[in-house]
């Protein structure tokens, strides 16, 4: 057992959420043994910024583990899911910002929430969005990706009666500068309420939802 690998498995007990393992800068060795150690302890797991190349790593070993390619995921399943924390709406302005939904999505699968998915609504079409307002309303929390200029998470927040947390996004062209206007934007709202994550944190997101939700009583 690497030295360099000290997993928080008593984090769920402590906080009401595992740990989730951030892929990006550890060796495929490092990924490889966390999942032999959640393994061992009967735990699943969810890696977020998983490139191909580390996915493939882990696989030769763990063939069962699942890949989320887009969102770039990866997720161990040694027993099933929780289910039954409700609804989330993934709002997004544009296809470019689908990656960063994804990986929202993966993660909330992973802590027992469903996801509904209304992808390419951004404010540029407005419309769009109003033609499912409806449905989204019907969410627990909704979360809202936007880069750009981020118009779209104080829009949502002022139509909606549910938690919006924003998650600026790195689109858009020079001077949106890899989301801090998105960010600076969705911070400074009129939509008072508003919660925002750091750029481009759809995990985060989901983790903040959780939080807010009480778990179901039975």
């Amino acid at each position: 057992m690497s030295e360099e690998i000290n997993l928080d498995l008593d984090r769920e007990c402590r906080i009401g959420q595992p740990e989730i393992i951030y892929g990006e800068s550890k060796s495929n060795e490092q990924l490889t043994e966390i999942v032999e150690q959640l393994q061992r302890a009967g735990r699943n797991g969810l890696f977020t910024r998983v490139s191909h190349a580390q996915a493939e790593a882990i696989r030769l070993k763990y063939p069962t583990v699942y890949y989320d390619e887009v969102g770039r995921c990866l997720t161990l399943s040694v027993s099933e899911f929780a289910t039954g924390r409700g609804e989330l709406a993934l709002v997004c302005g544009g296809t470019s910002d689908i990656p960063i939904l994804r990986e929202a999505e993966c993660t909330a699968r992973f802590l027992g929430f469903d996801s509904r998915v209304y992808a390419d609504v951004g404010v540029a079409g407005i419309q769009r969005l109003m033609d499912r307002l409806d449905a989204i309303r019907k969410a627990r929390a909704i979360i809202v990706f936007a880069g750009f200029e981020g118009a779209l998470a104080s829009v949502v927040a002022g139509q909606v009666a549910a938690p919006v947390i924003g998650v600026p996004t790195s689109i858009g062209y020079g001077v949106a500068a890899g989301g801090q206007v998105a960010l600076n934007a969705m911070l400074s709202s009129c939509a008072n309420g508003l919660l925002v994550t750091n750029i481009d944190n759809g995990c985060g997101a989901v983790m903040a939802a959780a939080r807010i939700l009480p778990l179901p009583t039975l």
